[in-house]
């Protein structure tokens, strides 16, 4: 099973990042199984107003999130554990409380690779390796 971050959900709908773009796009179409974890379409929704002055308006932003569902299996809802779970993470992996409660998700929801931009990736914690789909060139 295979989770993908916001920010590269973000950055397949940022023009303003054609090589971005490109790679998330890519990533998108080809990693399957897919989860959908609440929490990236709910930082999907909020981080969109970013996209505002390229013309991406509220209505793109709700599509995306629908778009993102049908790509997925499932979607991940979080419950009132995964606080403990995270706490315990970002005690051991030094990680911010979103970071935290992202990784507890995908660990609880069976995932095996997140792709992310984020968290020091390449990384593994706690048996979910993280993937960073934009890696620096050398």
């Amino acid at each position: 099973m295979n989770a993908i971050d916001t920010n590269v959900w973000i950055y397949s709908h940022d023009t303003r990042e054609p090589v971005k773009q490109q790679e998330a796009d890519r990533l998108i179409d080809e990693v399957r199984p897919l989860v959908l974890l609440w929490q990236v379409g709910c930082e999907f929704l909020a981080a969109c107003r970013k996209l505002q002055p390229i013309g991406f308006t509220r209505d793109d932003a709700w599509n995306g999130v629908a778009d993102m569902q049908t790509m997925s299996e499932r979607v991940v809802m979080p419950d009132v554990e995964l606080w403990t779970e995270a706490k315990a993470l970002q005690e051991r992996h030094s990680l911010s409380f979103w970071d935290a409660l992202l990784v507890a998700s995908c660990i609880r929801a069976g995932v095996k690779k997140l792709y992310t931009e984020d968290m020091g990736s390449p990384r593994t914690i706690d048996g979910l390796i993280l993937v960073n789909p934009f890696p620096p060139k050398p």
